[in-house]
């Protein structure tokens, strides 16, 4: 199972965003699982739970070159949401562009 996090201030748009994307994967039967969580709990998820794939809100894009820098290392793709498919909860979309980064970094 590929699991997919989004990372945001709150997570609270970030929530409906997830949930729409893990409705398109259970529609297509992928096995992916998708959960958001706050910014401050990333060290803790790459610690416990390694994602696959870390999404950052558009509300967060500002620290992107910092999380990169801190775990670029990891081997999981880190990438900022478009800020068009966030803002219209385009589920599906985020979702194909995360499984093209995934596939991308094998």
């Amino acid at each position: 199972m590929k699991k997919i996090y989004l990372f945001c201030s709150a997570g609270m748009s970030t929530s409906m965003l997830a949930s729409n994307m893990q409705s398109v994967a259970n529609d297509h039967q992928l096995p992916i699982k998708v959960a958001a969580f706050p910014h401050d709990k990333l060290t803790d998820i790459i610690e416990e739970d390694r994602p696959d794939c870390i999404l950052l809100g558009p509300q967060v894009r500002y620290m992107y070159d910092e999380t990169v820098t801190k775990y670029g290392n990891e081997g999981i793709p880190i990438s900022v949401i478009d800020q068009g498919d966030y803002g219209m909860m385009n589920g599906e979309n985020v979702l194909k562009s995360a499984i093209k980064l995934i596939k991308e970094n094998k």
